[in-house]
């Protein structure tokens, strides 16, 4: 009969039984307790506008969101308010469809690299994009801008949102210190990137097509969108609409402006405050509203809701 094993050959096989754990242990959990702080929040951050483009093609394009194709992805967040399947050709319903698995994988890829938090609650709705128009243009549009009615309102509902995440990484990247953040924004702004250039040109291709039944054309919508973005961020002119003055693209005497950049055709930044500003419609970051209507989640967005309220109780006393 064997000798029962030894106290230091158990302490032994005990090592090896934890140090086969950490190794078998996914990657990601040592690279969310390494990232920096900062680096951390950041990404967090830009959760609150991949969930808002997730839900948005998704409903758009199947008429189901989050909680039916990845449900643990939506962490128990509200679902979405108003969100509706879109009357749309099949061509660009799978555009659509490509892009809303596109927003699905982002979320995985940031909360398999920080914790990351719920879906906010999202107002998707009808009411909710016609006040972005109404805001705009300076006036109410009649009907309601409808956003799910055809083709060309989706895709002009798809200007709104996808830019302003784009130009969110563009601002965070200077700013994150590690390489695996790096590396993943740089993966994200990529297919961003691309999908703002999809929306870009499909639109460009219609920019003299005049929106019914308002009669506006197709490159006006795009020109009012854009300068209400650069009014509600308060951080100068980073966006553009389908063309531009041939001085202000430094490019040569072309007015044509498929894609959106400064005088040496880079993409613009924006930081977290302006996005607030532009995704709330209220042009403060204190205050939440537009798609938001609760506000966004995560350190940052909560940070200056946390602050509105000092200020409001500050007010009081």
């Amino acid at each position: 009969m064997a000798p029962p094993p030894s106290s230091a050959t158990i302490t032994g096989q005990m090592i090896t039984t934890v140090l086969l754990l950490l190794l078998l242990a996914p990657a990601t959990h040592g690279a969310r307790s390494m990232l920096p702080r900062t680096d951390r929040d950041l990404l967090e951050f830009s959760l609150n506008l991949e969930y808002l483009e997730a839900e948005f093609f998704l409903h758009g394009s199947m008429g189901r969101g989050l909680d039916h194709i990845q449900p643990d992805l939506a962490g128990g967040g509200p679902r979405p308010i108003g969100a509706s399947i879109a009357n749309l050709s099949p061509m660009v319903r799978n555009i659509i469809m490509q892009f809303a698995y596109q927003e699905v994988g982002h979320i995985r890829a940031i909360k398999s690299t920080v914790p990351g938090f719920s879906r906010p609650q999202l107002d998707l709705s009808v009411k909710s994009f016609a006040k972005v128009i109404n805001k705009a243009f300076g006036r109410h549009l009649w009907p309601p801008f409808n956003p799910y009615a055809n083709d060309l309102n989706f895709v002009i509902a798809s200007y709104i949102i996808p830019y302003v995440g784009l130009t969110g990484y563009v601002g965070a990247n200077p700013l994150l210190k590690s390489d695996t953040s790096r590396k993943l924004v740089a993966g994200l702004l990529g297919v961003e990137s691309g999908q703002d250039a999809v929306i870009r040109t499909l639109l460009y291709e219609r920019a003299a097509l005049r929106v019914m039944p308002y009669g506006i054309t197709v490159a006006e919508f795009t020109h009012k969108i854009s300068r209400l973005r650069n009014k509600l961020g308060h951080g100068g002119p980073k966006d553009e609409g389908l063309f531009v003055p041939a001085y202000q693209l430094g490019r040569g005497m072309i007015t044509g402006n498929v894609l959106a950049g400064n005088t040496n055709s880079l993409a613009f930044g924006r930081t977290p405050k302006e996005i607030l500003r532009i995704v709330y419609g209220s042009g403060k970051e204190k205050v939440p509203g537009g798609f938001f209507p609760k506000g966004g989640n995560g350190t940052i967005a909560k940070s200056y809701l946390r602050k509105r309220k000092l200020d409001d109780l500050s007010s009081h006393v």
